[in-house]
């Protein structure tokens, strides 16, 4: 699934595009997404200006005057700008269309979505999708601090709170798996056992990972493609752990384990990270 330096990664290269111009037209070429795309989305749209391009968690806002166009990938999903007479590869299923610029949403399984919060109903912040969202991981009140009181009497293992999204958003499975390595604790600790040293580790390795996928442009996914098409390298580049089950790891030579937490595979060294 596309995680937040991706949906990050795309959001950097549509901005300086759709922003401030003038949104000829959008068209819906599939709307039976995860949710069903509204029909007058075309018309609400359409001749209208963006304002701007934003971030929450792993949702795209699309700013206008009147609202906004929420934009979720789904699991393996992207946003690319398309050459203006290129035809519509399979699964293209909406497409931007400004003056000189063209954007489709490439949904294979079709658990994207693209959703319109008017804004008459107050701040997209406060639609369901995104009011529980926890903090941001590069916002500067995230922090050790932060995380202890997130992770307060919690009994799940700390690899499926941060899973969770409401104590931070964006630490999807791989990145959860490195930044538990580079801090050097166990997936397995209960999330409220994790002391005060360790939670401040736990939040710096969070963000120097999530900035080194950002460095490279993801992925967590070997066919995700930016914005501009092109592929993501966080994958071949900065996995430590994720994916090596069997291989030594690279900071003692330890035998990397692969455990399923919450019918997810984690990764991780049992000799660096500790209990």
């Amino acid at each position: 699934m596309p995680e937040l330096p991706e949906v990050e990664t795309t959001r950097r290269g549509i901005a300086p595009i759709m922003t401030d111009r003038m949104l000829e037209s959008f068209h819906v070429h599939e709307s039976r997404l995860r949710w069903p795309v509204p029909v007058d989305m075309p018309a609400t749209v359409g001749g209208r200006i963006v304002r701007s391009c934003r971030r929450r968690g792993k949702y795209l806002l699309i700013g206008f005057d009147h609202g906004t166009q929420i934009v979720h990938l789904g699991m393996s999903g992207s946003l690319r700008r398309a050459p203006m007479h290129e035809p519509r590869r399979k699964h293209d299923h909406a497409e931007w269309l400004f003056a000189d610029a063209r954007f489709l949403l490439h949904d294979p399984r079709r658990f994207g979505a693209i959703l319109w919060h008017p804004a008459e109903q107050g701040p997209v912040e406060a639609h369901p999708l995104l009011a529980r969202l926890g903090i941001e991981p590069f916002d500067p009140a995230f922090d050790g601090a932060h995380l202890v009181r997130a992770f307060a009497g919690r009994r799940i293992s700390v690899k499926q709170a941060l899973l969770a999204g409401d104590a931070v958003v964006g630490v999807g499975n791989i990145y959860a798996s490195e930044a538990l390595h580079k801090a050097g604790i166990d997936p397995r600790v209960p999330a409220g056992r994790l002391s005060r040293p360790r939670c401040v580790k736990l939040a710096e390795a969070i963000r120097e990972t999530l900035a080194q996928a950002l460095e490279s442009g993801g992925s967590t996914l070997r066919d995700y493609v930016n914005a501009t098409g092109e592929p993501g390298a966080y994958f071949t580049l900065h996995a430590a752990v994720y994916e090596k089950a069997g291989q030594p790891c690279a900071r003692c030579t330890t035998v990397i384990r692969r455990i399923v937490q919450g019918q997810r595979a984690t990764y991780f060294c049992p000799r660096c990270q500790r209990r």
